[in-house]
C-alpha cells in the first residue's frame, strides 16, 4: 500500500488548481490520496502568502496539523506555494515542525518532498520560478459540474502593495491549443461551467501572440460540447477591449458576469498603488460595459487605508461606490507587506481608521445589493443545482449572477429530485440577506 497523503489547500483558485495537479502527479505515481487529515501518513499544506491574514491563516494550519504529528500518526508536513516561496527556509527555522518545503517553481518536486517527510528527512527545493510548466493534468477538486481553468501565470503590473510578482514570476499565457484541450477534457469530465483565471486574464495572450487574445479564446471554449457557461475573472480594466465586450455580450455561453478589480477611484491613490487606470478610465470602461452588455453582474474590489489616503480621498472612493452600485463588491483593508514599495511610504493609515472605512463601505454595499437582490424577485433564472440543505430542507444553488465560493446562493423548492450540477429554471420570490429564494419551474 502507498503512502497515504492528505491536502490542505489555500487561498486563491489558482493556489487550488496547483494543488490539484500535485494530487494528479502524487496519484500517478502511486501515492494514495486521503480525504480525512487523520488518516494521513503526510498532509501537503498549499499556502497562500498575499496579505498578512493569508500568512496567519497559513502558520495556523501548519500549527493545527502539526498537532497530529505529536499526538496521532501522522509522520510528515509538507509546505508549499506562496509562503513556501516568499519565506523558504525561514520556515524550517521557524517552524520545526515542518519537514519539507517546496517554493512556487517546485510543484513537480511533490514526490520526492512527500517521500522524504515519510522518512522523517527534510527536503527543500526552490526552482525558478518562472520555469514552472504552466499545463499537466489534474485531480478535480471542486464540484464535478464547475472547474476552474487557468489561462496564465505571473504578473507584470508591479502594483506597489503586492507581492505576487515575486512569488508566482512573469506573466507567461499558456498556448491557445493546451487550454482548449484542456477544456475538452474538463467538459468530458462532465464540467458545464468553467471559470477562466489567471492574476491577469484580459492581457491573455499578447506576450505570446502579441495581441490580447481572450475573445478569441473564450469563442473558440464555447463551441466545446458540454460547456454551457464560461464565466470571466480577475480582468484588468485597461485591457477590456471593444473585441471581448463584444463576445460577452453577444456569446450565450458567456455568462453576463465579469469580475474587473479597480483598488481605488481618486487619482493620486491610483499613481501610487502604480495602477495604470484613472478615475476618467475606469468610468469610461463601467459606462461602456453597462451600456454594450444589458443585465451585465460587475464585480470589482477596493482597497481602503492605502499609504497616505486622506478623509477625502476615501469619502470620493465611498461617493463613486454609493452612484455606481457595484452588483458585487469586495473591499478590503491595505494590507502592509515587507518587500513592497508600499511598506515604506510615508503617512501609514491606522488600523482603527482603516475598519472604519471598511466598515463604511461594506454598509453602503449592503443596502446597494439588497436593493439589486430586489430587482430580481418575481423574475426567473436559469440556475445551477449544487445541493441539498437538510436544515433548511431546500436545493440551493447559483445563478449567472454568482460566481463559486465568493458570491450568494439561490435556495429553491422543487417538486422531483435534482441531481447536483443539473441546470434549471427557477422562479424568484424573495431575498434572504445575501441570498436569493425561489420555486422550481418545472
Amino acid at each position: 500500500m502507498g503512502i497515504k497523503v492528505g491536502f490542505v489547500s489555500l487561498g486563491c483558485p489558482k493556489n487550488l488548481v496547483n494543488t490539484e495537479k500535485m494530487l494528479s502527479k502524487l496519484a500517478d505515481n502511486g501515492y494514495e490520496i486521503v480525504a480525512e487529515d487523520i488518516h494521513a501518513d503526510v498532509i501537503v499544506i498549499n499556502t497562500c502568502a498575499f496579505i498578512e491574514s493569508a500568512k496567519k491563516e497559513a502558520i495556523d494550519n501548519i500549527l493545527d496539523i502539526a498537532w497530529l504529528k505529536e499526538n496521532r500518526s501522522l509522520k510528515g508536513i509538507v509546505v508549499t506555494g506562496c509562503l513556501a516561496e516568499r519565506y523558504k527556509d525561514e520556515i524550517l527555522e521557524q517552524l520545526p515542525e515542518v519537514d519539507c518545503v517546496l517554493g512556487t517553481g517546485s510543484y513537480d518536486e511533490i514526490c520526492k518532498a512527500v517521500e522524504a517527510a515519510y522518512h522523517k528527512k527534510k527536503y527543500t527545493s526552490y526552482k525558478d520560478i518562472n520555469s514552472i510548466p504552466l499545463g499537466g493534468e489534474r485531480v478535480i477538486t471542486t464540484p464535478g459540474y464547475f472547474a476552474y481553468l487557468q489561462i496564465a501565470e505571473g504578473c507584470d503590473n508591479c502594483c506597489t502593495y503586492c507581492v505576487i510578482p515575486q512569488l508566482r514570476g512573469r506573466f507567461r499565457s499558456r498556448q491557445f491549443s493546451e487550454i482548449l484541450e484542456e477544456a475538452k477534457q474538463l467538459a468530458d469530465l462532465g464540467v458545464k461551467e468553467v471559470c477562466l483565471i489567471a492574476q491577469d486574464t484580459t492581457r491573455y495572450g499578447e506576450d505570446i501572440y502579441g495581441t490580447y487574445a481572450l475573445d478569441s479564446l473564450i469563442t473558440e471554449i464555447s463551441k466545446v460540447k458540454g460547456i454551457e457557461w464560461i464565466r470571466l475573472m480577475y480582468c484588468y480594466p485597461d485591457r477590456i477591449t471593444d473585441g471581448l465586450i463584444d463576445v460577452i455580450a453577444n456569446n450565450k455561453k458567456v455568462v453576463k458576469y465579469i469580475d474587473m478589480p479597480i483598488q481605488h477611484i481618486n487619482n493620486d491613490i491610483l499613481r501610487a498603488m502604480n495602477r495604470r487606470d484613472t478615475c476618467e478610465s475606469i468610468q469610461a470602461v463601467i459606462h461602456k460595459l453597462r451600456a454594450r452588455i444589458p443585465g451585465l453582474i460587475l464585480r470589482t474590489t477596493v482597497i481602503v487605508g492605502f499609504p497616505g489616503e486622506t478623509d477625502a480621498q476615501f469619502e470620493q472612493l465611498h461617493k463613486f461606490i454609493k452612484e455606481t452600485k457595484f452588483e458585487r463588491l469586495g473591499v478590503f483593508t491595505y494590507s502592509r507587506e515587507e518587500n513592497t514599495p508600499a511598506y515604506g511610504m510615508p503617512n501609514q493609515v491606522s488600523e482603527k481608521v482603516k475598519k472604519k472605512r471598511y466598515d463604511i463601505l461594506m454598509r453602503e454595499q449592503q443596502r446597494i445589493h439588497n436593493a439589486f437582490n430586489e430587482t430580481f424577485v418575481g423574475k426567473t433564472l436559469r440556475v445551477i443545482c449544487e445541493g441539498y440543505d437538510k436544515v433548511a430542507e431546500s436545493f440551493y444553488g447559483r445563478s449567472y449572477a454568482d460566481a463559486p465560493d465568493i458570491d450568494g446562493k439561490i435556495y429553491f423548492s422543487s417538486g422531483k429530485n435534482l441531481k447536483d450540477g443539473e441546470m434549471l429554471d427557477v422562479e424568484i420570490t424573495e431575498v434572504l440577506d445575501y441570498d436569493l429564494v425561489g420555486k422550481a419551474v418545472l
